[in-house]
């Protein structure tokens, strides 16, 4: 079943369903040794990546989101 698809069905049902892409590497130990000459502000914070999809679950249902990218503010584009 295709994501849009999905979304219909469970909208319907009043369940929130959300594509969140986690465009970034997460600061983990094991990314950070891998990493060590990245500066703080390259990786994602698990307990920021935790805080956005609770701010998603408290969504009112007349705006919910959708779709999410979510990525470091120190990522060169």
């Amino acid at each position: 079943m295709g994501r849009h698809k999905t979304y219909g069905v469970f909208d319907v049902q009043k369940i929130h369903v959300v594509h969140v892409n986690i465009d970034g590497v997460v600061d983990l130990p094991r990314t950070r040794a891998s990493r060590q000459d990245k500066p703080d502000d390259f990786f994602l914070k698990p307990a920021a990546i935790a805080d956005t999809y609770w701010a998603l679950h408290e969504q009112d249902p007349s705006a919910w989101t959708h779709e999410l990218d979510v990525r470091p503010a120190g990522e060169k584009w």
